[in-house]
């Protein structure tokens, strides 16, 4: 019975791996979005010398947008990977990014949420440049959809710290 067990929690334990996939796709999405940063910068260059004020800033901030999001995903595949897969071994790379090793789920959702939080800013932002041709109704979906990720992220914010004190006061916090 104690074979079955061990082998049991083997099958179990050597089941993270079947994320790998996910992440690779993640990587690959990066790729797909440098394509689209890319086409997204090749559109936004004449811009600068022939639009209006508003346009080159809405460019920008489409820009902006390509890079919030892909940073998202590396951080869900860097983290994530570290977290339910395998350490990831480089040495002492003097690239290594001061968070990786130090983040757990707590600090990766706090992570998500912010970095959700400033993808939907620039979206909202985007919106008000363009005020004038959306309805009030629209305007505020945006808000309220802004606004709904910005309390999410601060009642997790608020969670994560009731429990970490939860842990503190039960011992559990330092080690």
């Amino acid at each position: 019975m104690k074979r079955i067990e061990l082998f049991l929690e083997w099958l179990i334990f050597s089941s993270r791996w079947l994320l790998a996939p996910f992440y690779l796709g993640l990587v690959l999405a990066i790729a797909l979005l440098l394509v689209k940063f890319v086409k997204e910068l090749i559109h936004f260059v004449p811009l600068v010398f022939t639009a209006q004020g508003s346009d080159v800033i809405i460019g920008l901030l489409s820009l902006i947008d390509v890079v919030m999001i892909a940073n998202l995903v590396l951080i869900i595949v860097l983290a994530g990977y570290e977290n339910f897969v395998s350490r990831i071994e480089t040495g002492s790379h003097e690239d290594w990014p001061g968070w990786m090793g130090h983040v757990g789920f707590a600090e990766l959702k706090m992570k998500l949420i912010g970095s959700i939080v400033a993808i939907s800013g620039i979206e909202l932002l985007k919106a008000f440049m363009y005020v004038e041709s959306l309805t009030n109704e629209q305007l505020a979906w945006k808000v309220g959809i802004h606004m709904t990720f910005v309390i999410s992220g601060v009642l997790f914010a608020v969670m994560d710290r009731i429990a970490a004190g939860k842990a503190t006061d039960h011992g559990e916090g330092k080690h």
